[in-house]
This record gives structure tokens, C-alpha cells and sequence, in this order.
């Protein structure tokens, strides 16, 4: 399984090194891709160099997209074009697509979340247009899958993995790093 990560500027810290760092354990290829050439700041002052760029890559390669969020990452992403397309491409080729915090909010931008069930951080839940709000801090509806904030981005990235691998493989990486889920 390869999985996507758009990188942009403004991406919460804690949310995307627990999805990539997670997803790696999982042995899932992921691939992370910067909306601008160089290193990517975060929204508290990290810096991460992407994988690739986003113009170099095509939802035919992938079988996930997860989008992580952060202020203003998420509004960087919901701006732009080409994540936008990507997130349609993935969804109407059935494959999974995946956001947390505020990032649910280019889902529904994207068109892809209408009448679907979703979560996204409290604090911006008014832009959670179309899906209908759940306050859990995960849901799955189908192949979307969200969920609230930093604080989430274990189980989140867990319930990933589940998904994608099973729960054995999740079983494992529990033991390994020691988390309480």
C-alpha cells in the first residue's frame, strides 16, 4: 500500500510525524509531498524536508491519501488546487482518504463529504460543510476516515493502520511504543 502526505506550510508538528512515523512502522509506503519546493515550516517552528513534490504525483500511484492538519496548514491545503484534485481523484477511484483537525474541511471543499458521517476539530466544526458532525475522536465512514486534533493522532493513525493492515499489526505496534489504545 502506498500512502500520500501533502506537506505544507503551517502543518501541525504532532499530527503528521505520528501519521508518517506510525504508517512506516505498519511497513506502508509512505510518500510525503511538499506544495513548495524545500523544507516546509510547520505551524510551532519544525521544519521538514518532503519526499517529493506535489506536482510530481498522480492518485494512479497511490491507494491513500491522509491529510494532517494544523492552523494555517489546513487552510493552505483547502487553497489548493492540485490537493483538492487529488483528494476527488482518490475518492471517486475508491481508494481511502483521510484528514484530521481542520484538514476534514478541504474533504468537504473537495465535495467528496456530503452527507457523509465525519469529525473535525471542535473549533472549526462550522467548516465541516455537508458531512454530518459526529464529536467522537475518530470516525470511519466507508474509505474516509477523521478525526479531531493532536491529541487524536495516535488513534488515528492506529485506526489507519487497522484499516489498511489489520489488527495484529496494530496489536504490534501498541506493544512497541507503548501506547495506551
Amino acid at each position: 500500500m502506498r500512502v500520500l502526505v501533502p506537506l505544507v506550510d503551517g502543518f501541525e508538528e504532532i499530527e503528521f510525524s505520528t501519521i508518517v512515523d506510525i504508517l512506516r512502522r505498519a511497513e506502508l509506503d509512505v510518500v510525503t509531498a511538499g506544495l513548495k519546493q524545500g523544507a516546509i515550516d510547520g505551524a510551532h517552528g519544525v521544519k521538514v524536508i518532503p519526499d517529493t513534490l506535489i506536482d510530481k504525483i498522480s492518485a494512479d500511484d497511490f491507494d491513500v491519501i491522509v491529510l494532517p492538519g494544523g492552523y494555517p496548514g489546513f487552510l493552505n491545503l483547502e487553497k489548493d488546487e492540485r490537493v483538492l484534485r487529488l483528494v476527488r481523484e482518490m475518492h471517486h477511484q475508491n481508494k481511502y482518504v483521510a484528514a484530521i483537525c481542520g484538514a476534514p474541511c478541504v474533504l468537504s471543499k473537495a465535495g467528496i463529504f456530503e452527507g457523509r458521517k465525519g469529525t473535525i476539530h471542535p473549533a472549526v466544526k462550522e467548516m465541516l460543510k455537508g458531512a454530518r458532525h459526529v464529536d467522537e475522536r475518530v470516525v470511519v465512514d466507508g474509505k474516509i476516515i477523521t478525526s479531531q486534533g493532536p491529541g487524536t493522532a495516535m488513534e488515528f493513525s492506529m485506526k489507519l493502520v487497522e484499516v489498511l493492515v489489520g489488527k495484529g499489526e496494530v496489536k504490534h505496534i501498541n506493544e512497541e511504543v507503548l501506547a495506551k489504545l
